[in-house]
């Protein structure tokens, strides 16, 4: 019973750091209509510029948090602009340009600083673990745990509570019509697009104490977000979380009866089960007309 509580906690604070990616592709393709297949690369360049500011500047995971968000939403805002903004009208061409442009990025990082793993050392004020009992949970990764759940509260206040998010739900009920009243699409799909890769930076930043730093890093956390918006609803804030909570719990749960390769395959199996039966997601969201 001890085991099942620690691989709980565990599976907790991995669906943390999916919703944190997961909610930047949600919102993406919930105002676009883009599916985005070089978000894992600003997960990686987030890790990267975690690592920079560490090694060169001196700070720390935490106090780097809000210079890596916009150094990745600066970037995203960029390909945005140059490229993603000239292809809505045509979703195959951008799903093709968001893979080259993944690669091209994954490529530029691997040759200007190197294919080796990079480490990051965890804030030294988040070492050591909180027990109780037999269930040990580290602290670093509680504080992963209740940053999700503040990113997920301020989207959710941002999208709901702000102009801004009025402005979006209105492009994305009917662009032609908000237009009409004065919004401009464009600008904000340039911002929204920043906003999402800048959240996958900051899940990049969060996770270089646990995984290590190197350039594929983003490719194999973007398939399992994927997954999350797919199983949660596309373009819900609410279904992205929690889906993400049950592909976290149920990737870990599996791996205590089964390998995590047979486990890996028993949570794709029950996705496709799912799609099949509800192939909208668990809570459908009618956001695009």
């Amino acid at each position: 019973m001890d085991v099942v509580f620690n691989q709980v906690f565990a599976g907790l604070s991995f669906a943390s750091i999916l919703l944190i990616i997961a909610l930047g592709l949600a919102i993406i393709y919930g105002t676009m209509g883009v599916i985005n297949l070089a978000h894992g690369e600003f997960v990686m360049l987030g890790a990267y510029a975690t690592w920079a500011l560490q090694t060169y500047a001196g700070l720390g995971v935490v106090t780097a948090l809000p210079l890596v968000f916009l150094a990745v939403a600066a970037a995203g805002w960029i390909i945005e602009k140059v490229i993603v903004q000239r292809l809505y009208a045509r979703p195959l061409d951008t799903i093709l340009a968001t893979w080259g442009i993944g690669i091209i990025i994954q490529q530029a990082v691997r040759l200007g600083i190197g294919p080796d793993s990079r480490f990051v050392q965890g804030p030294q004020w988040l070492t050591g673990n909180l027990q109780i009992g037999n269930l040990v949970m580290s602290n670093y990764r509680l504080f992963v745990i209740a940053f999700a759940i503040f990113i997920l509260g301020a989207t959710w206040l941002l999208m709901t509570r702000t102009e801004f998010g009025m402005k979006l739900r209105a492009v994305i009920q009917n662009r032609n019509i908000s237009e009409c009243y004065g919004i401009k699409a464009e600008k904000v799909y340039s911002v929204t697009f920043a906003y999402g890769a800048g959240l996958a930076g900051i899940a990049g930043a969060l996770i270089t104490p646990l995984f290590s730093t190197i350039p594929t890093m983003g490719t194999g956390l973007v398939v399992d977000a994927f997954l999350v918006v797919i199983v949660g609803g596309l373009g819900s804030l609410m279904g992205t979380a929690a889906a993400a909570m049950l592909i976290g719990e149920v990737t870990a749960l599996f791996s205590i009866v089964m390998n995590d390769t047979l486990g890996r395959i028993a949570v794709l199996a029950g996705i496709i089960l799912l799609i099949r039966f509800r192939p909208r997601g668990l809570f459908p969201s009618d956001t695009r007309r």
